[in-house]
């Protein structure tokens, strides 16, 4: 079965083939890399000899010479680019954060321009997947990733399902914080209802062999205390809301102190990585030989891991991550656990990006919601939920129409569509600011401009 990654000069692309590595299924025979930086994907390819040294049978890895040589022939797409580079990730953030409102990657007025000038690039590859491996199964790993997501699905419907960490994150930690054994989730045994958009949902239910655990762990301060979601929001919130949001929806909650966190940095995340991560390729290139370069990849990769979300820490009171908050769910394992659902048509259960059909029956059919999913050869389906609380809902369909309205823009060049897109959002507070960061963007990369 042959898997092909988009992004294959991705800093996390080391993280997915290492999961194959211990892959006792051996159900992926080749990995194509593919970029469009030559540099990148030759520093990562090293990186991955060095993980395959001393496995008795690794997976071969190839490097395309193009999208199309990429696609002919896949099993599986692990689709993680980045349009405009980390140069275009500061741009996101820095302009709407000289308007006074958040610039972050996938939330908020950043979002939208992200998925502006992203959106286009993706229906590219969904066409091309459509002509070179109609029964392909497409993963997307690309941000903002429901807007993406559901960009792609107007090309390749089920089959392409987006996926992202946080969720099952949230879960490993939420439960292991309510006192129940790692093994019980790796056994099934945990159940869960988790339902919103992607970077913004809320666990409203955690049992454990049917016994619900949510009510008692949010009356437990200790507990609540010793994991990411519970320090980000604190347990006076969480006891309010009565579930616990995804981490991103620090955004919204506590919009003020986290854009006084972002404003009065010395550099964005984007900044951050920018230098981070281009040093490393500059330093990865010059390393001399697989060995030094997986040596200098190890410790980028630890430091990026432990500054991840480093402002909403510090808007709630600043805090170093554990090793508990870094071990997320992995997009990694997410991936691999859908790959191997729908080769086994095993029925797994995952929380993933998909359709909604009728599980937000407040929704478009062909929505894209974040939310349990059961998997089988057939692909990923929803599963239903219970209803939504009023402010869940609202807010889920208010960033619904964002994205529903940033996909058309991109797709249409529809300056009025994306002008809405902004406007709307309720991280934007104001029409001229959203024109005005509009104006900017198209400015530097030919985005449709507002009224």
């Amino acid at each position: 079965m042959r898997l092909t990654i988009l992004g294959g000069g991705g800093f996390r692309v080391p993280l997915v083939y290492r999961a194959l590595l211990d892959d006792a299924t051996g159900s992926v025979s080749e990995v194509v890399l593919y970029d469009t930086d030559a540099r990148r994907v030759a520093v990562i390819a090293e990186v991955l000899t060095r993980l395959a040294r001393g496995h008795r049978a690794p997976v071969p890895v190839r490097v395309a010479t193009g999208l199309d040589d990429a696609l002919a022939g896949a099993d599986f797409v692990f689709s993680a680019i980045r349009v405009g580079g980390t140069a275009g990730r500061i741009r996101d953030e820095r302009i709407p954060l000289s308007e006074g409102v958040l610039g972050q990657e996938t939330v908020g007025a950043g979002g939208v321009l992200y998925g502006l000038r992203t959106i286009p690039v993706a229906l590219h590859v969904a066409e091309r997947v459509a002509a070179l491996a109609p029964d392909a199964w497409v993963i997307n790993f690309t941000n903002p990733a429901g807007m993406v997501t559901e960009a792609m699905s107007q090309v390749l419907g089920d089959r392409v399902i987006g996926i992202c960490d946080s969720p099952v994150g949230l879960v490993r930690r939420a439960a292991r914080a309510a006192g129940a054994d790692p093994a019980a989730f790796e056994h099934g045994d945990v159940g869960y209802d988790y339902v919103g958009l992607n970077h913004l949902g809320w666990l409203r239910s955690l049992t454990l062999q049917g016994k619900e655990l949510l009510p008692g762990l949010l009356t437990d301060d200790a507990a609540l205390g010793s994991f990411e979601e519970g320090r980000l929001f604190g347990p006076d919130w969480l006891r309010t809301l009565g579930a616990l949001p995804n981490e991103y929806l620090h955004y919204y909650y506590f919009r003020r102190e986290t854009l006084a966190s972002v404003r009065d940095t010395p550099e964005t995340r984007g900044e951050f990585l920018d230098q981070q991560q281009g040093g490393f390729f500059e330093r990865a290139a010059a390393a001399g030989g697989p060995e030094a370069v997986y040596a200098l990849w190890e410790r980028t990769r630890l430091e990026r891991e432990e500054t991840y979300m480093a402002h909403s820490r510090e808007a709630s009171g600043g805090w170093q991550r554990d090793s508990h908050d870094l071990e997320g769910g992995g997009y990694d394992r997410v991936a691999l656990a859908l790959m191997h659902a729908i080769v086994g048509d095993s029925g797994t259960r995952l929380i993933l990006n998909v359709r909604n059909g009728t599980t937000v029956p407040q929704l478009a059919p062909d929505a894209i919601v974040e939310t349990v999913c059961e998997v089988t050869a057939r692909g990923a389906r929803p599963l239903p939920c219970a209803p939504l609380r009023e402010d869940q809902l609202g807010l889920m369909l208010q960033v619904k129409a964002v994205e529903r309205a940033t996909v058309q823009a991109a797709v249409g060049k529809d300056a009025g569509a994306a002008l809405r897109a902004l406007a709307l959002h309720p991280l934007v507070d104001s029409p001229a600011v959203a024109a005005r960061i509009l104006r900017r963007a198209a400015t530097d990369s030919g985005l449709p401009q507002g009224a």
